[in-house]
C-alpha cells in the first residue's frame, strides 16, 4: 500500500543509510532506516544523532562499570 492509499500515514522523516537521502511518506525497506525523526532537518542529522547517542551510552556503560 503506497502513502495515498493509506488513512493513516506515518508521517514521520527517516534517513536511509544504504542511499544517504532523507525519506518521507514513500520509503524504503526500514532496516536500511533511521527515524522517524519530526522534521526533515533532524533526519538529515540522523548519523550524528546516532553517534552522540552511542557516546553518551557507552559513557554510561563505563560509569556503571567503574571505569
Amino acid at each position: 500500500m503506497n502513502a495515498a492509499e493509506d488513512p493513516n500515514p506515518d508521517r514521520g522523516w527517516y534517513y536511509n543509510t544504504r542511499t544517504g537521502e532523507v525519506e518521507h511518506l514513500e520509503r524504503s525497506r526500514s532496516i536500511d532506516l533511521l527515524g522517524p525523526y519530526p522534521d526533515e532537518a533532524t533526519a538529515r542529522r540522523a548519523l550524528e544523532i546516532a553517534r552522540e547517542r552511542t557516546r553518551q551510552a557507552d559513557a554510561q556503560d563505563a560509569a556503571w562499570n567503574g571505569d
